[in-house]
């Protein structure tokens, strides 16, 4: 998203900065390659040449969320063991001998270890008509807080990726599903179409009687 400086239609003489979405692609492994501590482009596509019935390219959508701490200094011997940190997200062209972005093996020479990513981005190849590896590094840093007892809090506490077709259908897929159901006002109680409205006739359940709560009366005594 770019601001773009744009006369307003009902007032031409009048100019103002509007929020415009400018489509870049990149044809390198180098080019590929977001660093952690570089701004990422709101929307990251994976596209082919074919398009779908919109005449849009048919491509899957990278969104990650992440929020990992700061990476180690590359000037740090290490930190050649772990150099996939360096980056949010890595398109590189596949190859077979490219399987993996570390190895355990890496723990025991992490000065020159047995696997080294930045390797796979130094050649710079074209990535374009190629097959694909997204590589994306993703997570989250936790400090330990009182809160944390008993159990820590699992909300806002994490990250990932979501791989999301863009473009790539012609309509919401979910539509053609064999079990979906279509239900017209009206029609809510109706066992018919929907079988959750009668689940207690069809649920073999025992019947209990009604629940009722006095507190603790008579299990617990307090005295002054």
């Amino acid at each position: 998203m770019e601001y773009v400086n744009m006369s307003l239609p009902w007032m031409p003489d009048h100019y103002a900065m509007v929020p415009q979405l400018v489509e870049k692609q990149v044809k390198t492994e180098k080019e590929a390659a977001l660093r952690y501590d570089t701004k990422t482009p709101r929307y990251l596509h994976i596209a082919s040449n074919q398009t779908n019935r919109w005449g849009h390219n048919r491509s899957y959508r990278l969104q990650v969320f992440s929020f990992t701490g700061d990476h180690l200094p590359e000037s740090q011997a290490e930190e050649k063991s772990m150099s996939w940190a360096r980056y949010k997200v890595a398109i590189t062209k596949h190859k077979d001998l490219e399987r993996t972005s570390s190895s355990l093996y890496n723990q025991n020479n992490m000065w020159t270890p047995a696997v080294d990513f930045s390797k796979y981005i130094e050649d710079n190849e074209n990535i374009e008509n190629e097959d694909l590896v997204a590589w994306v590094t993703t997570g989250f840093l936790h400090i330990p807080h009182a809160e944390d007892i008993p159990n820590t809090v699992t909300v806002g506490n994490g990250g990932g990726v979501i791989l999301r077709p863009h473009n790539y259908f012609d309509e919401d897929p979910s539509i053609h599903s064999a079990d979906g159901v279509y239900i017209e006002p009206g029609t809510e109680d109706s066992c018919e179409n929907n079988r959750i409205a009668c689940l207690a006739q069809e649920a073999c359940s025992p019947v209990l009687e009604p629940f009722t709560y006095h507190g603790f009366e008579g299990v617990m005594k307090f005295e002054d």
